[in-house]
């Protein structure tokens, strides 16, 4: 199977990005195929991987405070490091990234006290060798 993605391919995988609970017949209307062929799309776009799933993001109600956090790990402490954060619920996202940093965080909590201990956390983490953090002030586009 050709896992190449055409211009169809895009123009529904956007739709999906911004509206994942689309309907076929309403993605059908706005792409000007037939639903048949949105479904069968979606179907091999989900087989070939291009769509791992489907999920919710949470507004600004639930998670007052978001914050990045960029750690720095020791040699070879990667993988003890991550089993770590995985347990942290507060945590939506662990990057793993190139350049000074190793992994970046993305961490949702209710308020700043909150997030002060999550931090406090994460750099009391053996293996984790330094970290900085900003707080994320706005979303101007998500196209997740």
């Amino acid at each position: 199977m050709d896992d190449r993605l055409d211009s169809l391919d895009k123009r529904l995988i956007a739709l999906l990005q911004h509206n994942a609970r689309s309907s076929t017949t309403t993605l059908a209307k706005r792409l000007g195929v037939p639903r048949t062929t949105i479904a069968s799309r979606i179907l091999r776009l989900e087989k070939t991987g291009v769509i791992e799933g489907y999920g919710v993001r949470l507004g600004t109600k639930v998670s007052a405070v978001r914050s990045i956090c960029a750690l720095q790990v020791e040699p070879k402490s990667g993988a003890a490091v991550v089993r770590r954060l995985t347990a942290m619920p507060e945590i939506e996202q662990l990057l793993a990234v190139s350049g000074n940093w190793d992994y970046m965080a993305t961490i949702a909590v209710e308020h700043l006290a909150q997030l002060d201990r999550v931090l406090d956390t994460i750099g009391e983490i053996d293996g984790v060798r330094q970290t900085t953090s900003a707080l994320l002030l706005a979303t101007k586009f998500d196209r997740r």
